[in-house]
């Protein structure tokens, strides 16, 4: 417990044994007993009536600490101590237990998303000194020990070690790293000592940008939480006006027809109402729920940007695949070299690895790898990246061109083309065709389950987008078994067949893209849902998708909807049951058949219920 809530605690255990005493003397005289009582019920209930006036200046007057003011104040005025104490009482048992089940869920998730780092550790005259990570610049050089967290995103320029990402990924396979590789912050060092240069501030760092999406997820409200908002905005003083109905049209409508008007039992009646229409449950129980969902997710490694996209989630019915990254490894090798007939295969490559020098793509490092020896840089210049195409470069004074068959038609090149399957890299050299490289994808081992898993997760169709070759789309397609598949496509290719297919959807079907986050940011944004794969430590992931999953697992998908789909399960069950409870008591409470005791389980019951309800959203068992 909090400081706070252990004060709370003590106020009700001695509000409650103050009452029981009173209850038990044999007090008859009306002013005494009033005394005595008023004594417990401001013990535990001053700080809601400071609240109820607070909120009538500010013009915030229709809500549960004005409804339980009302309603207890008004009970006490009649003479019912006993009831006017308890309802307080209880309310506050109640608060106490939903502020205790919503601080357990918080650090439920702090815990399970344990990554901000405490220090960072720079070399002072040859002293390791212990420095706020924000103040760390970039470029310098810091040193992680074994057992800490990396602070701040770079490379490693000295040491090797094996590194914990399970906080990122979900994931417990450790990562081996050595000199030059570069290390995103959160990770935990669990063995030898790393030296590394800083290439972020730690504003920039991943790790930041992970806590500031976790933080702030809760700032983008669902659909039903905004239908939970504004229905407690109309709903809380519409009850207090049918309350204040109650209260005087039935008592004046027997006097007029010569009746005991009997006002006392009215306003009661009146009272009860207040306190069972309270929206507590419903207030409370539906923000808990997605936050504990987030909160699941988070665990996993799946970071959901808000309750609205969670929500969102649970109605995909089209997910869109990438290619490669998302369903392939996205590490490519040279399979075949097939130079033209009066070219050598070693020229060939020589010719694509320069060209190509300075690209990330996983084709250029696959070609590099093959060539296996330094590039002089000296060689290249004038490069022209042609987008969805390949590249244009000079090398050694000689104008090369490398891509796939679009680059070669661009340029009026007869190609030839490969009897195998593979991504083709087509060279040309001074408008003459050189020849051809093939470079294989391996698809990864669990894609086939992962589109199973999502077919089983109620998901209609699975389509993949890709720019690699038909042949090369078509075999990756049958293998792991989706419904479509798109090849040869540009960016802009890879929109328009997006807009195909939201124009085929029904109102309340989503439609969620699943990339990189880098090259496939316009598709991303275009969807319902963006879902990054394979995002552990892109910038570019992290701002353009909706949720980024913190590996490369395709399966994770499937487990995102289902956390999904149980959270909306649990937010349902609370609305349905809190709201059909609330009206039936309302109803009976009007007829006079619920004392103002039936009325206490009404609310506090019903929201102990619903919380505890909430809660099981922070759990998902992944099925299988």
């Amino acid at each position: 417990m909090t400081r706070k809530q252990k004060k709370v605690f003590i106020r009700i255990i001695i509000a409650a044994l103050l009452t029981i005493v009173f209850c038990l003397l044999p007090v008859d005289n009306f002013y005494v007993r009033l005394v005595l009582f008023l004594i417990p019920y401001f013990i535990i209930g001053y700080d809601i009536l400071k609240k109820a006036v607070m909120g009538i200046v500010h013009g915030e007057v229709f809500d549960e600490n004005f409804l339980m003011a009302v309603a207890t104040v008004g009970a006490i005025v009649l003479g019912e101590y006993v009831e006017g104490t308890a309802v307080m009482l209880f309310y506050q048992i109640g608060e106490l237990f939903q502020s205790y089940a919503v601080g357990k869920s918080r650090k439920n998730i702090t815990a399970l998303m344990d990554i901000r780092p405490d220090y960072a550790n720079v070399e002072q005259d040859g002293v390791l000194v212990q420095m706020d990570p924000e103040e760390v610049e970039t470029g310098t050089v810091i040193t992680v020990q074994p057992g800490e967290k990396v602070p701040i995103d770079g490379v490693i320029v000295e040491g090797a070690s094996t590194l914990n990402t399970s906080a990122l990924t979900g994931e417990s396979l450790p990562r081996e790293v050595t000199e030059g590789d570069e290390v995103i912050s959160g990770c935990v060092n669990m063995s030898g000592v790393l030296r590394m240069r800083t290439t972020k501030e730690f504003g920039e760092s991943t790790v930041s940008k992970i806590l500031d999406l976790v933080e702030n997820s809760s700032m983008k409200k669902s659909r039903s939480e905004n239908f939970i908002t504004r229905f407690a905005r109309y709903y809380t003083p519409l009850v207090c006006l049918g309350a204040l109905a109650l209260a005087v049209l039935p008592p004046l409508i027997n006097l007029l027809t010569g009746q005991s008007a009997d006002w006392s039992q009215w306003i009661i009646r009146a009272l009860t109402t207040l306190v069972i229409s309270c929206p507590c449950a419903l207030v409370i129980s539906i923000p808990l729920s997605f936050f504990g969902g987030i909160g699941g997710a988070s665990a996993k490694g799946i970071l959901v940007k808000g309750s609205n996209y969670l929500e969102a989630l649970s109605q995909t019915a089209c997910l869109v695949c990438d290619k490669t990254g998302t369903l392939t490894k996205g590490v490519f090798e040279v399979t075949h070299l097939a130079p033209a007939k009066d070219g050598s295969g070693e020229e060939l490559l020589e010719a694509a690895v320069y060209a190509e020098h300075y690209s990330n793509h996983p084709i250029s490092r696959s070609l590099k790898e093959a060539y296996g020896r330094a590039v002089d840089a000296a060689r290249i210049s004038d490069v022209e990246e042609i987008s969805g195409r390949g590249v244009m470069a000079l090398v050694d004074g000689r104008k090369v061109a490398v891509g796939n068959r679009k680059l070669m038609e661009q340029f009026d090149i007869a190609y030839n083309i490969p009897q195998r399957i593979g991504t083709e890299v087509h060279v040309a050299i001074d408008g003459r065709y050189a020849g051809y490289i093939l470079i294989a994808d391996v698809v990864k081992p669990n894609a086939r389950n992962a589109v199973s898993a999502l077919k089983a997760a109620g998901v209609k169709q699975v389509v993949m987008l890709t720019g690699d070759a038909r042949a090369v789309a078509d075999a990756v397609a049958e293998e792991i078994g989706v419904d479509m598949v798109k090849s040869e496509l540009l960016p802009t290719d890879k929109v328009r067949e997006v807009e195909s297919l939201l124009a085929d959807r029904g109102k309340k079907e989503k439609l969620a893209f699943v990339g990189d986050g880098i090259n496939d940011a316009p598709v991303l944004s275009r969807a319902d849902l963006g879902i990054a794969m394979g995002a552990l430590g892109a910038d570019a992931a992290i701002e353009a998708a909706d949720i980024v999953l913190m590996d490369d697992n395709p399966e994770k998908i499937a487990t995102a909807i289902g956390i999904s789909r149980k959270t909306l399960r649990i937010v349902h069950q609370n609305i349905v049951f809190a709201l059909a409870v609330k009206f039936i008591c309302l109803a009976l409470g009007a007829v006079g058949t619920l004392n103002m005791w039936w009325a206490i389980f009404a609310d506090v019951g019903v929201m102990i219920i619903a919380v505890l309800n909430a809660t099981r959203a922070l759990y998902y068992r992944d099925e299988g």
